[in-house]
């Protein structure tokens, strides 16, 4: 570690282990890598948990180790498989234990606590790994004609069960063979890939544009969600994701400029014009489906310049939330340009991350006492400028002295800078921490300026209803009209249905808040029975007209992805209780 323990230190788990194991599926990214927390931090969940070093001397949790098995026939006719591996290839059609069980689960606690259990469910019968769009639209006219449900696993950085497969069938796994460059265009400034393409892999391609493509410049897709290095772009798109630089270079759905779609009725495709006024837009009805409409095979984007040269980093500490949510406000209104990174952190979140990040043990520490500012009341703001030099440079400017006009206390870029340098591996802690029974997750949602405080409060007081339980809160991609709000929570728990219950409560609590039930992670599965209640029946019914246009025979990701096909008895609205 690189910061030793002074005192006692658990024994985090940093061993080999098998690469057919349960572990290497629900482990969180490079196989040997790990993160575990600062004794600072470590030292601070004791106390809140009311545990002692006695607690971590032995794992509590199944590490997973074992390899993949389990009893769930194929379903699929071997004639059926047979025109799977005409299209493919016969070593790209895999009905093995692992194969199956490595495309079925996501990333929420809920799936990571199955799979310690190695509850296998909800698997396909078959995994498909396709090489171009056409196999896939050979593969979707076989699904239709013989009426095998079809699902599409990209990433697997799911927080929402949207890449389960409830009605088996077949998954694509994009991420072996569908990840190539289709075309470059720098006069128009765009780039068309494989929906399959990770994130590391596409703004590689982008940095070194110069030598790929003869380009005259570097340039960069400006969109990093936190599961930026172990997502993909078609992942992206279809949850309308949004990533830590989206406050400048806008969320997924601003950066898309055309797609195309292989459906049940055929190839869907959109046109490249930045602009137009020819009907509903076909992109954004699109993006959001989430695989119940078809197959993204293709994806335009637009790029932007890379010139990390003029980033600005800096960041403030605010004596209260409401002070922070006041500046933040005004930084958004004031027409001064925006930063890129914007994150404001509540009390308690700001607690957390100033143990997480050492920050407490510097001098800064002493600092805030003689300034006034309280623990348990201040909040942290951490943010960074991108652009032209001299629009970064003002954007910056000006910020800051938003802040200052506000009593921030500057900490200049150091804090920010940390927190940049850690930011995609933070995911990483939780496998070590979930070791020992203890569970970190998170929940979003999108709110307004003007209930931002009423939905802060609301769904934090279901969090901390749950005895000895974390509950972080930071706004994030942040608008003129408000911004999202972003839960982290941390717990003791090792029940799957325990954990499933609590994380309906805070479901429940955000559509009863008046929020937006996700800004950026989707629906899927897991929050389908809020999505009706929180739009509107009216407005849902669009929805559903276009899920019967595209499939009518609900084969693309059927079993509750989006609500469709979900019974009446399992929707929750807003003047209904939970489980009633």
């Amino acid at each position: 570690m690189s910061h030793p323990y002074k005192g006692f230190e658990p024994e985090w788990f940093d061993s080999e282990f098998s690469k057919n194991s349960y572990r290497s599926i629900f482990k969180w990214g490079e196989p040997r890598q790990i993160k575990a927390p600062r004794e600072s931090l470590y030292t601070m969940l004791k106390a809140l948990f009311g545990l002692s070093d006695k607690n971590f001397e032995s794992y509590t949790e199944d590490l997973g180790l074992e390899d993949v098995s389990f009893d769930l026939p194929v379903s699929l006719t071997e004639a059926q498989l047979m025109a799977f591996r005409e299209i493919c290839g016969t070593e790209f059609v895999r009905t093995d234990d692992y194969a199956r069980l490595s495309v079925a689960y996501g990333k929420t606690m809920y799936d990571l606590m199955r799979l310690r259990r190695k509850i296998a469910e909800n698997v396909p019968d078959a995994v498909l790994y396709p090489e171009s769009k056409e196999q896939i639209e050979k593969i979707v006219a076989l699904c239709v004609k013989e009426k095998i449900p079809l699902y599409v696993y990209g990433g697997g950085s799911s927080v929402t069960r949207g890449v389960e497969c409830v009605r088996g069938g077949v998954s694509l796994d994009m991420r072996l063979r569908f990840n190539k460059v289709i075309s470059f265009n720098e006069i128009d400034q765009t780039i068309t890939v494989e929906a399959g393409m990770s994130g590391p892999d596409l703004e590689k391609t982008l940095n070194n544009a110069v030598s790929l493509f003869g380009a005259k410049r570097a340039y960069t897709c400006g969109h990093f969600p936190q599961s930026f290095e172990y997502s993909a772009v078609g992942g992206w798109v279809v949850t309308r994701g949004a990533g830590q630089n989206s406050t400048y270079y806008g969320c997924i759905s601003d950066i898309v400029l055309a797609q195309e779609y292989a459906t049940p009725v055929g190839t869907i495709k959109s046109d490249t014009y930045p602009r137009k006024a020819t009907g509903p837009d076909l992109d954004q009805i699109m993006m959001g489906s989430e695989g119940t409409f078809g197959v993204l095979t293709h994806v335009t984007l637009r790029i932007f310049r890379y010139m990390p040269e003029t980033i600005k980093r800096f960041s403030f500490m605010f004596k209260d939330w409401e002070t922070a949510q006041a500046a933040a406000r005004e930084i958004m209104q004031s027409e001064a340009g925006y930063p890129s990174v914007f994150r404001l952190s509540d009390p308690e979140e700001t607690s957390v991350m100033l143990h997480l990040y050492g920050v407490m043990e510097t001098p800064l520490k002493h600092l805030f006492k003689l300034r006034g500012f309280e623990p348990n009341k201040m909040c942290l703001f951490l943010s960074f400028t991108n652009g032209e030099k001299g629009f970064s440079k003002n954007a910056a400017k000006h910020a800051k002295k938003v802040c200052r006009k506000f009593g921030g206390m500057s900490l200049t870029g150091y804090v920010t800078k940390s927190w940049e340098e850690g930011r995609f591996n933070d995911p990483y802690l939780r496998d070590t921490m979930q070791d020992f029974s203890i569970v970190t997750d998170t929940m979003e949602c999108s709110v307004n300026w003007s209930n931002m405080s009423a939905v802060h409060a609301a769904v934090r007081a279901y969090c901390k209803s749950r005895p000895k339980t974390v509950c972080m809160t930071h706004m994030s991609h942040v608008y003129p009209q408000g911004a999202n709000l972003y839960w982290i929570f941390i717990t003791e728990m090792s029940d799957p249905e325990e954990y499933r219950a609590y994380h309906a409560g805070i479901l429940d609590a955000i559509q009863k808040s008046g929020a937006s039930m996700s800004h950026h992670h989707g629906i899927g599965k897991m929050f389908a029975p809020w999505l009706e209640g929180s739009v509107g029946e009216n407005e849902y019914d669009v929805f559903r007209a276009l899920k019967n246009h595209f499939d009518p025979d609900n084969l693309m990701n059927p079993g509750g992805t989006l609500g469709f096909d979900l019974p009446e008895d399992k929707k929750i609205r807003k003047d209904k209780k939970l489980y009633e």
